[in-house]
């Protein structure tokens, strides 16, 4: 009974991990691959109504944890909701997209087993869960990265995303075990108490500390894509299978920033001043570095990777302004980027299942030969520049106004610095979101109609549906956030 109670947390990771287990066996057993596909909606869909009934019912109460590992509330439940989300669409596009590809059921099994870590990132308490976690997901996202072996680029995805993810794992590894060193434990909560009382007790415990923040930033960096860490992501998204692109756009980097958010404002929170202007710097640096770069960008996948650049750099806004309503509209914009950025790359995984290129030339004419899939791509990117009444203004709003918010009495003055870049660089962004939808409707390409696939079409409308849903009942979703925010931290209200 004991040994159910300490699993008992652990049953969405048990379940994924063991459909994961059966799913080679499914592709071997069945011709019709789709039956492969659709058993690797089973867990992510039955976890998925539990996650949603608890949060907008409340007539679940989640599992208690008897050891300090991981703990299960509003903020790790609606991570674990985006998380899921995310790999229900992309297991729908991937249907069709890899429908002639060979060892089917290690890639779906690979997908469960990338999400079985996020969600293990989002639940954990202790330093050592969260980099096991990551490493889950890694690892599966280097195999799906590389899964079309004869392809030139997606080896050298794999290749690119593998040599980074392992340098960054071990610059996070060596950080743990300096904040071990320092604070003599690994869970997170207890950690910035013990830091606190080893300044005052061993001389020299602050400049390890410095330093073990510094290599935690780089590591979980590379997991989100910051500036400098961020020249894999471009090359990882265009040679990956676009529906794992979205995965690692819409999932793998919020799992980074779940790790972020409770390392920072949680573990590191008493020495918040000695980091809260770097990471304020690398969050304006960031932005603007991806917009800049976007917008030279000829291949659709690869601006969509230096448009994700960019967004990490809006969500880091969240640490250095510290308040719950900060990490509400973190939150909430995570929510809302995981629908059209994954929405995006399953439009541009459409076209392809067409034999349609990834190129913006490609994109000429697409308002007559799909209208479905131009209005979708419109709908996306307008939400991902912040047009309203689109799920990305609302939670642009609330996560700019965080820090304008933050710069009055008691918060430092600059921060209103980072509204004022993030505005602007929601500004540029939009030249070249706009430029994609002046090549769907006013420039002329192939008159060839596009014919998109059934299940495509599903993974798209949800993106879509949900786009338009948490802009439309922005209210709902900011109560829901705030809530988050709330069981996440005693962090000040901040508005």
């Amino acid at each position: 009974m004991e040994i159910l109670n300490t699993l008992e947390p652990f049953l969405p990771q048990l379940l994924l991990i063991l459909f994961a287990t059966l799913m080679p066996g499914l592709d071997y057993l069945f011709k019709d691959k789709r039956i492969v596909a659709f058993a690797s909606l089973i867990p992510l869909i039955a976890i998925m109504g539990a996650v949603v009934t608890w949060l907008f019912t409340d007539s679940w109460t989640p599992p208690g944890s008897s050891i300090a590992l991981v703990e299960i509330n509003l903020f790790s439940g609606l991570f674990m909701l985006v998380f899921l989300a995310v790999g229900i669409i992309v297991v729908l596009t991937s249907m069709d997209f890899v429908r002639t590809d060979k060892n089917q059921g290690e890639y779906y099994a690979l997908i469960l087993l990338a999400i079985a870590g996020m969600t293990l990132v989002a639940s954990a308490a202790d330093l050592f869960v969260i980099f096991v976690g990551l490493e889950i997901a890694g690892i599966s996202s280097f195999a799906l990265s590389g899964f079309r072996k004869h392809e030139k680029r997606s080896a050298e995805a794999a290749t690119k995303y593998f040599i980074i993810g392992g340098f960054s794992s071990a610059l996070t590894l060596f950080a743990i075990s300096l904040f071990y060193g320092i604070a003599g434990t690994t869970n997170i909560s207890a950690m910035g108490a013990a830091m606190d009382a080893s300044f005052t007790s061993f001389e020299g415990s602050e400049s390890f500390a410095l330093l073990a923040t510094v290599l935690v930033l780089a590591g979980f960096g590379f997991k989100v894509a910051l500036v400098p860490f961020h020249m894999w992501a471009p090359d990882v998204y265009e040679g990956a299978p676009t529906p794992i692109s979205g995965l690692l756009a819409a999932a793998s980097k919020k799992m980074g920033f779940a790790a972020f958010f409770k390392v920072f404002l949680i573990g590191l929170i008493v020495t918040k001043s000695d980091w809260d202007i770097a990471i304020a710097i690398l969050a304006i640096i960031t932005m603007t570095v991806g917009n800049l770069i976007a917008v030279s960008q000829t291949n659709i996948k690869r601006m969509l990777a230096y448009s994700s650049v960019a967004q990490a750099g809006y969500i880091l806004i969240a640490l250095p302004v510290g308040t719950q309503y900060a990490v509400a509209g973190a939150l909430f914009h995570i929510l809302t980027h995981a629908f059209m950025k994954s929405g995006a790359f399953m439009v541009v995984a459409g076209m392809a299942s067409c034999a349609i290129g990834e190129k913006l030339d490609d994109f000429k004419g697409l308002g007559k030969r799909s209208p479905f899939l131009a209005i979708s791509m419109t709908l996306f990117l307008f939400s991902l520049a912040g047009i309203p009444p689109l799920a990305g203004f609302a939670s642009k709003f609330v996560l700019f106004s965080s820090a304008v918010y933050g710069s009055s009495d008691p918060g430092p003055s600059w921060l209103i610095w980072l509204a004022v870049a993030a505005v602007l660089n929601s500004a540029l962004s939009l030249y070249y979101y706009a430029r994609v939808i002046k090549y769907m409707y006013m420039e002329k390409g192939s008159e060839a109609k596009v014919k998109v696939p059934r299940s495509t079409t599903a993974a798209i409308a949800i993106s879509l549906a949900m786009t338009i849903v948490l802009g439309v009942y922005f209210d709902a979703v900011m109560d829901l956030c705030l809530r988050a925010a709330e069981a996440f931290s005693n962090l000040p209200i901040g508005f």
